[in-house]
C-alpha cells in the first residue's frame, strides 16, 4: 500500500487538523469516538487503512491520557484484564479485513450495530449484567470487540454496550474506555505494519495530527466536567448513534 505523500496537499492538512480536533472533542466529552469520526472523514480522501495509519498516534496519546485520568485504573485492570488482552488477540486475528476489499461490508456492518445499540440505549430498555458472569463473559466480549475492530479500526463494539450493561459509573466507564482501547491502539498499530500500510508518510501525518485531537480532547474534558450522569448518558448514546448512522451511510454508498 502506498503511504501518503511527505508534502500533503492543503486540503488534506486541513480535512486532518479539523477531524482530529473535531475526533478529540468527542472523545473528550463521551469517552470515544475519535477512531470513528477520524477513519469515516479522512478516508474521503484516502484509503481506510491509510486513514488508520494515521489515527493511530492521536488515538494512542489520548487513550493513555483517558486512562490515567481518574482514580478507578487499578480497579478496572483488576476487573477487565482478559477482555482486553482478548480483544488484543482478535485484533492481530481479523486485522487483515481493513486492508482488505471487505474492509467497507464490515465497517457497514459496525455502523448498523452502532445505531442499534444507541437506539436501544436511548429508550427506557436497559440491559444488566450480573457481576458473577463477568469472568465468562469478559474474553468473549473481547475477543469479539478485537474481531470487529480488526475489520473496521474502530474499538467500540461490543465492548461499549458490555461496559455500559455491567454497571460502570460515568468516570469508570470513560477511564475503562481508556484501557480499553489504549491496547487496542496498541495491536491495531502492529496489524498494521504487519500488513505494510504503517509506512514512514503515515507514521509522520499521525504524528502531526497528536496536537489537535489533544486540544479537542481538553476542551470535551470540560464539557463531561459540566455533566450529570443522566446528561452524560444521554449525550453517549446520542454520539454512538451520530457515529453509527455515520459509519453506515459512508460505507454503504
Amino acid at each position: 500500500m502506498d503511504a501518503l505523500p511527505m508534502s500533503a496537499s492543503p486540503e488534506i492538512v486541513a480535512l486532518a487538523v479539523f477531524t482530529f480536533l473535531l475526533a478529540g472533542l468527542v472523545k473528550g466529552t463521551i469517552g470515544l469516538g475519535l477512531p470513528s469520526i477520524a477513519i469515516g472523514l479522512l478516508a474521503l480522501l484516502m484509503t481506510p487503512a491509510q486513514a488508520a495509519a494515521i489515527m493511530i498516534f492521536p488515538s494512542l496519546v489520548t487513550n493513555v491520557w483517558q486512562m490515567f485520568a481518574g482514580p478507578h485504573l487499578v480497579a478496572m485492570i483488576r476487573r477487565l484484564w482478559t477482555l482486553v488482552v482478548a480483544s488484543a488477540i482478535g485484533i492481530w486475528i481479523g486485522g487483515g479485513i481493513l486492508t482488505s476489499p471487505n474492509s467497507r461490508i464490515a465497517a457497514f456492518g459496525l455502523g448498523v450495530a452502532l445505531l442499534v445499540y444507541a437506539v436501544v440505549g436511548l429508550t427506557a430498555v436497559r440491559i444488566a449484567v450480573p457481576r458473577r458472569h463477568e469472568w465468562w463473559l469478559n474474553p468473549i466480549v473481547g475477543l469479539a470487540t478485537g474481531l470487529v475492530a480488526g475489520g473496521t479500526g474502530v474499538f467500540v463494539i461490543p465492548a461499549g454496550p458490555y461496559y455500559q450493561a455491567i454497571g460502570l459509573t460515568k468516570d469508570e466507564l470513560v477511564q475503562a474506555l481508556g484501557l480499553s482501547f489504549t491496547v487496542s491502539t496498541i495491536a491495531l498499530a502492529l496489524v498494521l505494519w504487519r500488513d505494510g500500510a504503517m509506512q514512514l508518510g503515515n507514521a509522520t501525518g499521525s504524528m502531526l495530527a497528536v496536537l489537535p485531537a489533544l486540544i479537542g480532547m481538553v476542551i470535551g474534558q470540560r464539557i463531561r466536567g459540566l455533566a450529570s450522569e443522566a446528561t452524560f448518558r444521554r449525550w453517549f448514546f446520542i454520539g454512538l448513534l451520530l457515529l453509527g448512522a455515520q459509519q453506515a451511510i459512508r460505507n454503504a454508498l
